[in-house]
C-alpha cells in the first residue's frame, strides 16, 4: 500500500472529512482491521485565507510547496490538497516535488465524464467559481462545459463557506438558499453539480437535489485511495 500525504486544515473540518473517508474506503476495499498508509499535514487557515483575500497567491504558492516538500520527505507516495480553490496553485506545487500530485479537478472530471455528464454546474469559493483554473481545466481536459450561479448566489455560496461552514456551523437556512441555487443550474441545463468546495457536502446532500451531486472531498478521498492500492 502506497503512503497518502494530505495537505489539510483549508478548512479541519472537511480535512477529518478526508481522513474519515480514506480509511473508511480502504477498509471497505481490504476489509478487517486494514486502514490507510496516510499523513496529513494541517496548515493555519486564518493565515491562507487572509492571504487569498489580500491577492498573495506567491504567499500560498511557497507555503503549500513547503508543505508539500514536507510530506514528500516524510515518506508520502502521492500528494493531495485536500481542497478545491488552493488547486490555483497546483501546478506550480506539483512542478517542484517528485512524488505526484493528485489533482481535485482532475478526479471530479473523470467522475462526470464516467457518468455520462457532458455539462455540469458548478459550487464553490468565489476563486474557484469565477477564475479560469478550476473550470478551464474541467473544459480543456475532459470537454466539459460549466456553468455558474449568478453573481449575487456566487456571493452568497462564498460567504456560507467562509462565515459558517468553515467554522462547523450549518444553518438550514443556507441549506434552503443552496438548493435553490442548484435548482437554478439545473435549469441551466446542467446534468449534475459539481460541489467544488470540500466543505459543501457538510451542508446538502443528493436527496437536496433532482440532479446528482458530485462531491469533490468524496471524490478525490476515493481517487486517493485507488492510487495507494494500485499496482
Amino acid at each position: 500500500m502506497k503512503t497518502i500525504g494530505m495537505i489539510g486544515g483549508m478548512s479541519w473540518e472537511s480535512s477529518s472529512e478526508y481522513y474519515r473517508l480514506i480509511n473508511q474506503k480502504v477498509r471497505e476495499r481490504l476489509g478487517g482491521l486494514h486502514s490507510a498508509k496516510c499523513l496529513m499535514y494541517s496548515v493555519e487557515f486564518a493565515e491562507i485565507e487572509a492571504w487569498m483575500r489580500d491577492g498573495k497567491w506567491d504567499r500560498i504558492e511557497s507555503s503549500m510547496v513547503e508543505t508539500a516538500k514536507t510530506l514528500e520527505n516524510a515518506g508520502a507516495d502521492v500528494v493531495l490538497i485536500c481542497t478545491n480553490t488552493i488547486h490555483k496553485v497546483a501546478e506550480q506545487v506539483e512542478s517542484q516535488i517528485q512524488v505526484p500530485l493528485l489533482h481535485i479537478a482532475d478526479a471530479a472530471g473523470e467522475a462526470l465524464k464516467a457518468a455520462g455528464i457532458s455539462k455540469a454546474g458548478l459550487l464553490g469559493t468565489r476563486f474557484t467559481m469565477e477564475e479560469d483554473f478550476y473550470r478551464k481545466r474541467l473544459s480543456d481536459k475532459f470537454g466539459l462545459e460549466v456553468v455558474v450561479p449568478e453573481k449575487k448566489d456566487r456571493e452568497l455560496v462564498d460567504r456560507v463557506i467562509f462565515d459558517e461552514l468553515c467554522v462547523g456551523r450549518i444553518e438550514e437556512s443556507s441549506r434552503d438558499a443552496y438548493v435553490s441555487i442548484m435548482k437554478g443550474l439545473a435549469e441551466q441545463g446542467a446534468g449534475g453539480i459539481v460541489l467544488g468546495c470540500t466543505e459543501i457536502g457538510l451542508l446538502v446532500s443528493p436527496d437536496d437535489s433532482k440532479i446528482p451531486l458530485f462531491d469533490t472531498t468524496e471524490i478525490h478521498a476515493a481517487a486517493a485511495v485507488d492510487f495507494a492500492l494500485s499496482g
